[in-house]
Formats: C-alpha cells, structure tokens, sequence
C-alpha cells in the first residue's frame, strides 16, 4: 500500500509538471512583445491635416490620416459604418480605430466589443471596403490583423493612442458627432 500511494504522488508530479509546462508554452505563444508589434505595422506619410467639406480619396482603407471633416467621431463603439473624414479627426486627436469586416463572426465582434470598451480614445466599427477580418489604426500608423486574438491589437492600441505621431494627440474625441449623419458636408457651412 506504501509502494501505491508512492507511485501515486510521484505519478500526480509528473502530470502537475506535464500540465504546467503546457499551460506555459500556449501562454507564451499567445504573448506578443511590443518589438514583435511594431515590425509588422505600416508606417505612412501623412502630407496634409487640412479642414474639407469634400469626400476625400484615402490611399489605404481605412484610411489613416490626411485632410477631413471639421468635426470628428466621438470615440466609442458602432454597430455602422463611420464617415472616414470624421474618423480621420479622431485620429488626430490620438485616437485609435479599429475596424472590422462587416461578415466578421459574432464571437469575434463579441471579443473586439470587450477588450476595446472602456478605453476613450478608442472606435470601433465596421467598414466594408477593408481587405483583412481586423484593422487597426492611428495617425500614419496601421496594422491588419486575422483575429482578435492576436496580441498585437492590444499592443497596437496601447502603444499608438495618444502616440507620438498624432498632430493632436491628448485632444478630447468627445463631444464630436456620434452616428453619421444623412449629410455630413453640411456641418461645416
């Protein structure tokens, strides 16, 4: 009986240490350092900031900076499309937005929906013309994305809101517009 309960407590080790090791390696394969983040985000040159009432044609969609709309998006989370010259403001004032095709799986918005919420420099919405399941984006910075699961997303928010490269980083995205409107180009006459 001694011999048993030895062979069971030494058998109870090895599955304990079997399990551990296993559990460590998933996490650490899920883990993604900033380095890692950074090497595979796109860098764009942004050569004009200016005011428009005009629909502008964004080199890369969704578009990461340029000329926009006089008001930007208020920061938060939308079922809908946004107008991209009102996201554009946004990003000028730090913020980060993240997009989504509109056919992306349910358990996958569920995701997006929760690791973003709370964060007040952040959109969240749909846009139908993106290539990749998941953007993200800044002021001359973006990284496209497979899944939510990806640790870079949540790397990329920390890293670039409020980031160095926005021209306005720290300005409030309140108090903008919320839903698009039928008529955007009015608000600024």
């Amino acid at each position: 009986m001694k011999k048993l309960s030895k062979n069971f407590s030494l058998l109870f080790f090895i599955i304990t240490l079997l399990f551990t090791a296993c559990g460590g390696e998933s996490d650490v394969a899920l883990e993604v350092s900033t380095e890692e983040m950074l090497e595979e985000v796109e860098y764009l040159v942004i050569t004009s900031r200016e005011h428009t009432d005009e629909n502008v044609d964004y080199p890369t969609i969704p578009p990461a900076g340029g000329d926009h709309l006089g008001i930007w998006h208020t920061c938060g989370i939308y079922k809908v499309e946004l107008l991209d010259e009102a996201a554009v403001h946004s990003l000028e004032h730090g913020a980060v937005w993240v997009t989504y095709q509109p056919e992306i799986q349910k358990e996958e918005l569920i995701k997006l929906t929760t690791m973003l919420s709370g964060n007040p420099k952040i959109l969240l919405s749909p846009h139908s013309q993106q290539g990749s399941p998941i953007v993200a984006t800044a002021w001359g910075r973006r990284i496209e994305l497979e899944t939510s699961d990806d640790g870079k997303l949540e790397k990329f928010v920390d890293f670039f809101v409020d980031g160095e490269a926005s021209p306005e980083a720290g300005i409030t995205c309140d108090r903008g517009i919320g839903r698009p409107p039928n008529d955007p180009y009015t608000l600024n006459r």
